[in-house]
């Protein structure tokens, strides 16, 4: 597999936050650049897992089960690419968030079935 080009190299991350382990992103934002539009929190399934999960809206069931365009990161490297995530990290788990159309983030936590991601 071919390595992948990140749009803000590694170099150039700065240490917005520390400690609080992994989370998953899709290449839509790592790659691409398009912009995280939903945030999710879950349970941490694996040791350091923050339980964090970053998504452009964009991506379809499809591009999501292929683990070729997805990720584990340090929150620290997708919080660089949307510090505006920042505020909402020491939210608890089952909680969700979407931007709504004037890019804030508006907390959609009980729109969502968690069975499905539980």
């Amino acid at each position: 597999m071919a390595a992948k080009n990140f749009k803000i190299p590694r170099e150039q991350l700065k240490p917005l936050v520390r400690g609080k382990g992994l989370c998953i992103a899709p290449d839509t934002v790592l790659v691409d650049g398009m912009p995280v539009s939903i945030v999710y929190r879950v349970m941490p399934s694996w040791h350091y897992d923050s339980g964090w999960r970053f998504f452009s809206g964009t991506e379809s069931d499809d591009y999501l089960s292929d683990s070729r365009f997805n990720g584990v990161y340090d929150l620290n490297t997708v919080v660089n690419y949307c510090p505006e995530t920042l505020k909402l990290l020491d939210s608890p788990p089952y909680t969700a968030y979407r931007r709504d159309e004037n890019g804030d983030w508006i907390n959609i936590s009980y729109d969502v079935d968690w069975r499905y991601w539980s």
